[in-house]
């Protein structure tokens, strides 16, 4: 049976930073980021014990632990806030409403950073080349004005990131 919260408003920055406060929790939710799909309460409850032991195998108190512990606290606190969906008779758990929300402050998550910083150093990269190819008196592009091209790049730069700013 799965319990549906009815939480529709946004999560404010200090409820994300209160969830991803604790690393089980953290923990938790990159988890489902990586399998992308419904995950075993008790998979997730093995790979945090495994993280947090420091023997091979896994202590099965620490994994007790870890288990009881996410039943407990954790999962409802997710589920409260729509992050997860948690399905307490096949002891499941899904993305809710709100994950996106949180997983854009889980560290590693990067790849919307990334690309637009690869964007930014193309762009950086190909201005310099331009102004260093000026400079040799070729005959295409020394006739492109330096300064010209270098506010060019930089307005290139400005735009990607008033774009990802608003986007």
């Amino acid at each position: 049976m799965s319990v549906q919260t009815d939480r529709t408003d946004p999560l404010e920055e200090s409820e994300v930073f209160h969830i991803l406060g604790n690393d089980r929790r953290r923990a938790i939710v990159q988890l489902l980021a990586e399998e992308g799909r419904q995950v075993d309460v008790s998979d997730v409850a093995s790979e945090i014990a495994a993280t947090e032991s420091d023997t091979t195998p896994v202590p099965n108190n620490l994994y007790k632990s870890v288990y009881v512990s996410l039943q407990q606290t954790h999962l409802p606190q997710l589920e409260e806030d729509a992050v997860i969906e948690y399905d307490s008779d096949s002891k499941t758990i899904q993305s809710g409403q709100h994950f996106e929300e949180v997983f854009q402050y889980v560290d590693g998550h990067t790849d919307d950073h990334s690309r637009i910083l690869q964007i930014h150093l193309g762009l950086c990269i190909l201005g310099l080349a331009i102004i260093a190819l000026a400079g040799l008196s070729l005959p295409v592009v020394s006739s492109v004005d330096p300064v010209l091209s270098s506010v060019l790049v930089f307005l290139a730069v400005a735009a990607s990131s008033l774009y990802r700013l608003l986007g």
